[in-house]
């Protein structure tokens, strides 16, 4: 028989059970469809968490309080709090790479203007944190050195702060008390969305950080030091002449450990890219299970056809048809179905994504690695679970087959 007319014998056996024959790819449909928009979730994830990072610079370092050990017992992570003003004053007056440096304080507080309040985070900061941060404004000013050296107490919101606060005001110049202190806004950041790590950039008010530490919460320390180098290139110089500065004046001998953590935004970058690799292989690893279960109902189903078509097949090996063109009929009627049920799953895919990205606010991107992938999978499925049956159907004797009731 000609492979003409084998796929013509196949694909007529399939249509004359249309309901049975959909309800066979149903499982595969599912599995291509779930293995596709797993891995693009897994993609829009790591692609949001690198925009996210690449906002903020690839020429960023931040310089952080660490652990310390004190009578044999470590502090976790920032668990002492012996980074100061003047430390962020000496690296930036002391390492020539760097074009922007800002000590940085970080509190939460209970923001209030008239009957309404929010809860955020208030970041204490300089001017330089603008450029270092990448942030824009929609209204007024940026902090500016006058504010920083008299202390004022100004502030500037976030976009989900000014929303909530000021529904239908002009924030700008109205005055918000913080830790019940009044405060003047002079500015409006302008929206960011998430980080990136299911946090919001938004929700949050930048004050001066000497107004942050001495005027409204009592600061001894910074939380860290956040700086811009010039390019990319003198990223790793700053980091080695940062670390000599800061063990030299916190006073570390050779073999003490840092009390301090120096990270780069390309490091950053890195790190998460690798977790957000492995999160996106293993929800493709757990959807692709899917797919085994689908191919494992083609198998049901197509020695179920076997059953129903013994005296068939015992017909046409009657009238000359070998146990070979049997195999390969049945075998090609378990590829066609993983073939068309792959197709149909390819399609969902786009319609699941689609809305994923609509309600998740995050953009879920399909590539054509993860559709190939899936569509050769889902043929391979259906290959290996429609062999066994084709095997069976090959291997009866015609006599006993043409007996058969």
């Amino acid at each position: 028989m000609s492979w003409l007319m084998i796929f013509r014998i196949a694909g007529l056996a399939l249509m004359r059970n249309k309901m049975r024959s959909f309800l066979t790819m149903l499982g595969i449909i599912i599995g291509v469809s779930t293995v596709i928009t797993m891995l693009a979730l897994g993609t829009g994830t790591q692609n949001s968490i690198q925009s996210s990072i690449a906002n903020l610079g690839t020429n960023t370092i931040t310089i952080s309080a660490w652990s310390i050990q004190q009578g044999g017992a470590r502090s976790g992570a920032y668990g002492n709090s012996r980074l100061t003003i003047e430390d962020a004053e000496a690296i930036k007056s002391s390492i020539p790479g760097l074009t922007k440096v800002s000590p940085v304080t970080q509190t939460s507080a209970q923001v209030i203007f008239q009957e309404q309040n929010w809860n955020t985070t208030v970041m204490g900061c300089s001017p330089d944190y603008r450029d270092i941060a990448n942030w824009e404004l929609t209204r007024g000013r940026f902090i500016s050195d006058e504010d920083v050296r008299g202390r004022l107490k100004v502030c500037i919101l976030g976009a989900t702060v000014a929303e909530e606060l000021f529904p239908n005001v002009n924030p700008v110049g109205q005055s918000v008390r913080i830790n019940k202190t009044p405060v003047r806004v002079i500015g409006v950041l302008l929206a960011k969305g998430e980080s990136g790590f299911g946090m919001s950039q938004d929700d949050t008010i930048l004050v001066p950080y000497t107004t942050a530490m001495y005027r409204l919460f009592s600061l001894r320390n910074i939380r860290n030091i956040q700086c811009s180098a010039k390019d990319k290139d003198s990223v790793d110089t700053c980091v080695e002449e940062i670390t000599s500065l800061m063990r030299v004046r916190h006073r570390l001998h050779d073999g003490d450990e840092d009390d301090f953590r120096v990270r780069t935004q390309a490091e950053l970058a890195s790190m998460m890219d690798e977790s957000t690799k492995t999160f996106t292989l293993f929800l493709g690893g757990i959807a692709s299970v899917s797919l085994l279960v689908g191919g494992i109902g083609i198998m049901n189903i197509m020695l179920v056809s076997v059953t129903e078509r013994i005296r068939e097949i015992g017909i046409r090996m009657a009238l000359g048809a070998r146990g070979s063109d049997i195999l390969r009929q049945f075998l090609i009627e378990s590829l066609m179905l993983s073939l068309v049920g792959g197709l149909l799953g390819v399609a969902f895919s786009f319609g699941l994504t689609s809305l994923g990205t609509r309600f998740m606010a995050m953009e879920m991107q399909i590539s054509p690695s993860s559709i190939i992938m899936a569509f050769v999978f889902s043929a391979t499925v259906g290959v290996f679970f429609g062999l066994y049956p084709a095997v069976q159907a090959s291997k009866l004797d015609p006599i006993q087959a043409l007996r058969h009731e």
